[in-house]
């Protein structure tokens, strides 16, 4: 490792050693938080940390961007471990890089750029909701029902029970201090902020806790090494299962979609070189793959840690293996730190987390600008909170699918009547299925007591269902002379430019 921090090999090595530390106190709490929020022993959440510092970030894609254990994918992993069992985990996990890595050498990166905006807006607002409805029980000291229903409908009356508990005060206590703390941080003197506000939050509630006594439940400690269950042989028969298939693929699309996007952002926040998209999506698979063999949480690229990351300074990407170097060194040297930490304060973090991943001011901006796109947001939202994470998002893809389909097949009818002799009518633009009930009114309500000629020759598309539909209308009107011509217009089944006569 020692040629890796060479200062002739990283002349910024200064301001990346700085860095690593800013960004190791935001990961430490969100690591753990991340990883206790999915039901897995929380040293798992570091020892992902960890290999998205070192492995990951000694690969080459996105220099200053920061991986680890991302608050999007908790529900995903919370439904899978609950599903399938902590034994799975490292198959879905390892499954899931192997198929970054292909994905990234088949230079399949950069089409995840296409992925609508909206759907992965309205992927993250659901994610968020699901969160911080299961986080609230968390917060009170409460047991969360399964369901994404279930958690937002049992919590008015989860925190009317909290009322009459002093342990269950206590833990909200901590939880809304903890939120408090996030939220008004920002607003601190400068000095004062030099210390992450997530670290900041934990480290004054622990401290609470402990000063205080209070009866609250705290972060349950395993050791580095009995925490690490690397899935055995056994485990990997589970993929013949369907349902785990297709948590595979769920994983892959999301946490895929999420670091690409993550990089985009990136990107825009420095001057340095440019993210290089399938090898940071071959970056991620492999930092994936390794979290599997340990059977650890899956990774994704985190916009907060790589921000901060940016904005201490970072000039490589030293900065972001150095912070997976301190995180080895605290699960190793310190792990008794973690059992003092509050599970409410966790909690609180993990709300707020949710709660920024519901992007109020862009669905507002999308209504009154794009209501389409708006609306597929919120269906996809809505849809992974009702149903479930991959079932949403699906719903969410195939909305934004058939809204373009929609808006692409746009036809207009032209028709040129002189009054004497045959009527002209003129069909241009993408005359699709979509599009046949408009087509076939129109074309109904042209004059039936004289000849009528439709020309295609300005259609750019002409799909089967159209051209079928056309021919039959053609045939009903055994009376008129009716010339349908085409000119150079492809069809969806390949075949010649109509031309059919009825007299």
């Amino acid at each position: 490792m020692t040629k890796y921090l060479n200062p002739a090999r990283f002349p910024h090595l200064k301001q990346d050693f700085a860095a690593s530390l800013v960004v190791f106190l935001v990961a430490l709490p969100l690591c753990v938080g991340v990883a206790v929020a999915s039901g897995v022993p929380a040293e798992l959440g570091l020892v992902t940390g960890i290999v998205g510092g070192i492995v990951t970030g000694l690969m080459r894609g996105s220099s200053l961007q920061v991986s680890g254990p991302a608050a999007g994918l908790t529900v995903l992993v919370y439904e899978a471990v609950r599903e399938f069992g902590l034994p799975a985990l490292g198959v879905i996990v390892l499954a899931t890089g192997a198929l970054q890595i292909l994905m990234g050498a088949l230079k399949l990166g950069r089409w995840f750029r296409a992925i609508s905006v909206s759907v992965v807006e309205g992927m993250l607002a659901g994610i968020g909701l699901v969160l911080i409805a299961g986080q609230l029980y968390s917060v009170i000291g409460a047991k969360a029902p399964e369901s994404g229903p279930g958690k937002i409908a049992g919590l008015p009356g989860a925190f009317v029970d909290a009322v009459g508990s002093t342990t269950a005060l206590a833990s909200l206590s901590l939880g809304a201090g903890t939120v408090a703390v996030l939220v008004l941080w920002k607003r601190l003197p400068r000095r004062v902020r030099t210390v992450p506000g997530p670290l900041a939050a934990v480290g004054l509630a622990t401290l609470a806790a402990v000063l205080l006594d209070l009866p609250v439940a705290t972060v349950e400690v395993k050791g580095l090494l009995d925490s690490i269950q690397p899935p055995s042989l056994g485990a990997f028969g589970d993929l013949t299962h369907v349902g785990l298939l297709g948590t595979i693929v769920a994983f892959t699309l999301i946490a895929s979609a999420e670091s690409l996007f993550s990089a985009a952002a990136v990107d825009r926040l420095h001057d340095g070189p440019r993210t290089a998209y399938d090898k940071e999506l071959m970056a991620q698979g492999a930092g994936n793959a390794v979290c599997g063999v340990l059977g650890a949480l899956p990774m994704t690229a985190v916009i907060v840690r790589s921000a901060a990351n940016v904005q201490a300074g970072a000039r490589t990407k030293a900065s972001r293996v150095l912070h997976g170097l301190w995180l080895l060194l605290f699960a190793a040297l310190l792990p008794d730190v973690l059992a003092y930490i509050p599970i409410p304060a966790l909690a609180g973090i993990l709300v707020h987390a949710g709660a920024k991943l519901i992007p109020v001011r862009q669905i507002a901006g999308l209504w009154r600008e794009h209501r389409g796109e708006a609306l597929i947001l919120v269906v996809t939202a809505v849809s992974i909170v009702a149903v479930s994470m991959f079932e949403g998002v699906l719903i969410g893809l195939a909305l934004a699918v058939a809204k373009t389909a929609w808006e692409a097949s746009h036809v207009r009818l032209e028709v040129v009547d002189k009054g004497a002799g045959p009527v002209q009518a003129f069909l241009s633009g993408n005359a699709t299925f979509l599009r046949l009930p408009k087509i076939l009114d129109s074309l109904e309500a042209l004059p039936q007591d004289r000849p009528v000629e439709l020309d295609l020759s300005g259609l750019h598309h002409l799909d089967h269902a159209c051209r079928t539909a056309l021919e039959s209308w053609a045939e009903r009107l055994p009376h008129f002379s009716i010339s349908l011509e085409a000119g150079g217009a492809p069809t969806s089944a390949g075949t010649d430019p109509v031309k059919a006569t009825a007299a």
